[in-house]
């Protein structure tokens, strides 16, 4: 998989690239990172990227023609912008972006970009939460990370992706390692029982609970599919 970030800031991510499954991904060859900076297309000699909103306003807004000048190179990829105003992210949604060839990624700034580059650049808008950031480079990181994961070849154990919050709509059960009691707490007794029958209810009941108590969201929509 190719993944483009679109950004005026590129030194944003040389440390986080670098380390972890992104870049046990890229040294394995499933996945290519390449950063494209706008203002390698800013205007003037100052590379200008923004400039004072039509109508007035506070702040600056990204001007259309660096961006466009940017992303033209990259048409034949999934072009997406990390917005406030986008789609919210969740797993059905990385398990669909991670299916993808080339993935890009643009990170905005300031008070937003030029309408007409969403028009006639940018394939769909995601948001990571209902916030706001100083500019989408958190964002992509996130969606990058995200989708890394789930590449073939990328985690170790395919199960840990297969089996965990938000698979099938639940939040994952509390987990326990050694030691089975410290200050006085204890690892809960079926779990050291050997019984994989009543583990695996347990599992599906603590789902379920914390679920219901933690995401009542979550779980409102859970119900909803089951009865169906």
């Amino acid at each position: 998989m190719r993944i483009s970030v679109v950004t005026i800031f590129p030194p944003y991510f040389s440390g986080p690239l670098d380390v972890g499954l992104v870049k046990r991904a890229t040294d394995a060859g499933i996945l290519t990172i390449d950063i494209h900076d706008i203002r390698q297309h800013g205007l003037g000699k100052h590379r200008q990227v923004d400039d004072t909103p039509y109508g007035g306003g506070a702040g600056m807004v990204m001007r259309v023609e660096p961006l466009v000048a940017t992303l033209e190179p990259l048409a034949g990829s999934h072009r997406v912008l990390m917005s406030p105003a986008g789609t919210p992210l969740d797993q059905s949604t990385v398990d669909r972006l991670a299916t993808l060839d080339h993935l890009t990624l643009v990170c905005g700034r300031y008070e937003g970009i030029d309408q007409r580059v969403i028009d006639s650049c940018i394939d769909e808008e995601i948001s990571i939460g209902d916030y706001v950031l100083a500019g989408g480079e958190a964002a992509a990181l996130v969606v990058i990370e995200a989708v890394t994961r789930l590449l073939p070849g990328v985690v170790g154990n395919p199960d840990s992706v297969a089996h965990e919050s938000f698979r099938d709509g639940l939040l994952e059960e509390p987990v326990y390692t050694k030691p089975a009691e410290f200050m006085g707490l204890k690892v809960p007794e079926v779990l050291l029982s050997g019984d994989h029958a009543r583990i695996q209810a347990w599992r599906e009941e603590q789902r379920r609970r914390r679920t219901q108590e933690r995401r009542p969201d979550l779980w409102e929509r859970f119900v909803a599919r089951t009865d169906s």
